[in-house]
Formats: C-alpha cells, structure tokens, sequence
C-alpha cells in the first residue's frame, strides 16, 4: 500500500487525504444528526402516543361498569382509537355471563397474536407495591415491524380492576421523514466532498506550484545550467526553501567555476609540459639510439648504464605521447579519421607490428568489415594484448563476435585474474597497484586510453574474471561510426598523436 501511494503524484495524494479527511468529518456528522433527529422523532412521537393512550384507557374504561359486556368493551375500544394519535386499540377484559372478550379497533390488522409475548408477560405482571414502586401494573412499550412497516406497540392493565388494553402506532410518516433526512444528509456529505475536492486542488496548486518551480530549477541544475535561480516571494517555509536553493545554486557554481578554471589550468599545465618535453626528449632519444648503436663496443662495466637510460628514455617518451593523447581527451579535439577496415587483419597487423604472433591466438574470421579508425583501434588493441601479455599469462586468446549493428572483441590471457578490489579501478589514470600481479613498468595510462579511444567511437570496454581462470577485457564497437560525421562530436579528418600500449 505505501509503494502504491508513492507511485501517485503529490497533488492526487493531496487531494485524496483532503477528501478522505472531508468524507470522514462529514459522513460522522451526518450520522450523528441523523441519530440525534431520529431518537427526537421517534421519542416525541412515542411519548404522544403513549400518553394519549394512559389517558384515553383511564379515561374510557372509567366510565364502564365492573363487569362490562361486549358490547360495551367493543365501543370503548372503538371511542379510545378515535383520538388524534391514530392508533389502533385492543381491549380485553371479564364480561358479564362470564369468559373474556377481546375488543378490537381494526381486526385485520391488530389481534393479540401482533402483541409480543414478551410484552404481554410483562404487563400481566404484578409488582410488588412499596415505596420506590407506588402501583402494581406499569405501561410497557415496544417497536416491532409488520410486513415491513414500522410500528409501536404499548399495553397497560388497568389498576383497581378492568380490561388490558393494547395500542398499535403506526411509524411510517416518522420513518418517511427520518428517509428524506438521510437523502438530505447524503446529499449534504457529497457536496461536502465535491467541496472538498475544489478546496483540495486550490490548496494543491497554490503548495505545489512552488514545490514545481523548484523542481525545474532543480532539474535545470542537474543539467549543468548553474545561473538557475529561483524568484522568491513571501516569508513561509517554501519561500525559506527558495532562498536556501539560491543560496545552495549560487555556492555550487562559485564552486564548480573555480574547480572548472583549475582542471583549465592543469590540462593546460600538462600539455604545455608535455610539448615542451617533446622537444628535449627528441634530442635525448637521437643520443640513446647512438649509445644503444655502439653498445657492443662500450665498456661491460657502463654498458648496464647505457641500457637503463635506453629503457627509461624510451619509458618517457611514451608516457609523454600518453598525455598528449589524454590531453586531446579532456580537450575535446580528439578527431576519428574513419576508414573501411577488416577486423581480422588489423588484429593480425597490431599482433605482428610488436611481434606478438608466437604469445596471441586469434579467433576471427576474415571479411568481417567496420568503418571504424584504424588508428585509434590498433591503439585500443595493443593496450589490450598488451596489458594480458605484461600482467596476465600466456597464450593470449583474441575473439571477435558480431552482430547486426556491433562488433565484439575480447581479449582473453590465462593469468591470476584480476582481484575483485582491483576490477573497478583497472580504466583509472596512472592506476597500477595489483596485489596478484607484478608491478607495470607501464605508465598506467594505456587502459584508460583504450577506453577513451573506444567512447570517442560510441563503445565501450569492460573488464570481468573468465570462469575458466584469467582476465577477460571485453571491447564493443559499432560496425559504422561514420554516424559520427554528421556533426556528431569526434568526428573529423584530423590527425592525432600516436598512443601506444601502456
């Protein structure tokens, strides 16, 4: 029941509690009138009844003889069901000659069998005289249905000697007026509610409609439009929670701008450096490829030397190229240079470019075609290889799979796999720390350029343990990027910077 309720709008649910609230109060009003006429009805109408009856019964067997005849009994009957209240008369009594006579006012319709017996017991019964009970017979009175009408039934026994007389009221006009009280009342609570209803939505759109502005505002925010502000109006709390919201935008975008101008300032930084350095690093690398010529003829004690500032030339100047090609990334001018290419060799051109063909098996079959760039795949390729060949265990298992619109490529080594605390960090920036694995002489760079080089061509790549043992990095592509050029972001003729494995 509570997911339901949070699946309907603020403004049904306001109107609902509204009207529930608003049904309650007027249904429980609308009862308790219709009780409180009812009992003052039916008690004026009852208390009418039954002291006209006392009096009549007083009155009309007074004047009869101690043994009466039949005769007599019947017209006092008749006299006491002539009065104002309408009722119908029962006499029975002793009449001279002996036995008893019963006198009725209508005979179809009131007999003693309509008397309950309960009724009847009770005022044949003689109570004991004393001083809280002044005469011996009382009135009694009960409410019973006949054929689906209601009426009032009474009797009494005359003290001193004389007839039991009975009376029988019919209710129908009290029940008739009590029926157009509640038609009245029930017409009442529906248009409490309909009230109600309109009171609700008047209350719902002058609460929610702050509440929506500031839902806008919100969405507004969330879509990088940091000047959003709200108009404040009023001192209640949704007019507190405008001002906090202005106040909350107006921090978040001092914020977001300071942190926007630093992460300027540091990507310039890097590829101000990263330029920079290439200049240097070109001169560096001319002398190392010398150094490494003449290696043969160098002394054995300085030819270790040589080789270790080779290696950490060649280190540098790839991770010089990394940055450049990150810097491109967060730039946003990294361009894709697009081209029909057969996946199955530029696999195998990636693999023996860096003579990998004895440690990689390819599973692909020849032909399939993707208009995709070649450069920046090879790029994703070699990272990929390389990272199982450097970390994960040999051989390495490269598969493509395609379907209608994507291509699949995975890349699979027999190694440790990946450790489960590690898996989420494997695409991070300068990421390298492994606890199953040896520690990379790489960058930590490569990975992450293969995922920015496969986003740059709407794909994606993930990476999960085989349950047959070693990592899976799992590359999808789409068959045709060149969706891409019509106006779409990455798309261009432009040439790049080179990025290598890492």
């Amino acid at each position: 029941m509570k997911l339901s309720m949070r699946r309907i709008s603020l403004r049904l649910r306001l109107m609902l509690v509204f009207a529930l609230v608003a049904l309650a109060a007027a249904v429980s009003a609308s009862a308790i009138a219709y009780w409180l006429n009812r009992d003052a009805v039916l008690t004026r109408t009852q208390n009418a009844a039954l002291d006209d009856f006392r009096k009549t019964l007083q009155d009309s067997t007074g004047s009869l003889p101690l043994t009466p005849t039949c005769p007599e009994l019947q017209e006092a009957a008749d006299r006491m069901a002539a009065t104002s209240q309408k009722y119908e008369v029962l006499l029975i009594g002793k009449v001279k000659g002996g036995g008893d006579c019963a006198a009725l006012s209508d005979r179809d319709l009131f007999t003693l069998s309509v008397v309950p017996r309960t009724l009847v017991t009770a005022v044949n019964r003689e109570r004991k005289v004393d001083e809280s009970n002044p005469y011996p017979y009382h009135l009694y009175w009960q409410r019973i249905t006949l054929e689906g009408k209601p009426y009032l039934v009474a009797g009494a026994k005359v003290i001193g000697g004389g007839p039991t007389g009975y009376l029988l009221k019919s209710l129908e006009n009290e029940r008739a007026d009590l029926n157009s009280l509640g038609w009245s009342l029930g017409i009442a609570t529906g248009l409490a509610l309909i009230g109600s209803a309109l009171l609700a939505q008047a209350a719902a759109s002058t609460v929610l409609r702050p509440v929506q502005r500031l839902g806008d505002a919100a969405r507004r925010l969330g879509e990088g439009k940091l000047d959003t502000r709200l108009q404040v109006s009023g001192t209640d709390e949704l007019a507190d929670l405008s001002r906090t919201f202005n106040r909350t935008a107006e921090s978040l975008q001092k914020r977001v701008e300071d942190l926007s101008a630093r992460e300027a300032a540091s990507r310039r930084f890097v590829a101000d450096m990263s330029h920079e350095l290439r200049t240097p690093l070109t001169a560096i690398t001319a002398v190392t490829e010398v150094l490494e010529d003449e290696a043969d003829s160098l002394d054995p004690m300085i030819a270790p030397a040589v080789q270790l500032v080779v290696s950490e030339t060649r280190r540098l100047n790839d991770l010089v190229e990394n940055l450049m090609e990150v810097t491109r990334f967060d730039a946003g001018t990294a361009r894709l240079v697009l081209d029909d290419v057969d996946i199955a060799d530029q696999i195998t051109a990636c693999i023996d470019a860096r003579a990998w063909l004895d440690a990689v098996e390819l599973d692909a079959e020849r032909g399939i075609m993707a208009r995709l760039d070649p450069r920046r795949l090879d790029v994703i390729l070699a990272n990929l290889i390389g990272n199982a060949l450097k970390h994960g265990g040999s051989p390495v298992r490269v598969s493509v799979r395609e379907t209608e619109d994507r291509l699949v490529i995975a890349v699979r080594d027999h190694g440790p796999g990946i450790p489960e605390d590690v898996l989420p960090h494997v695409f991070d920036r300068f990421y390298k720390a492994s606890a199953s694995r040896p520690r990379s002489e790489g960058s930590g760079l490569g990975l992450s350029i293969a995922l920015e080089n496969a986003h740059i061509h709407r794909g994606e790549i993930t990476a999960a343990n085989s349950p047959e043992g070693g990592a899976v990095f799992t590359l999808t592509l789409p068959r045709d990027a060149s969706a891409l050029e019509e106006g779409g972001p990455g798309a261009s003729s432009g040439q790049d910077a080179e990025g290598g494995a890492s």
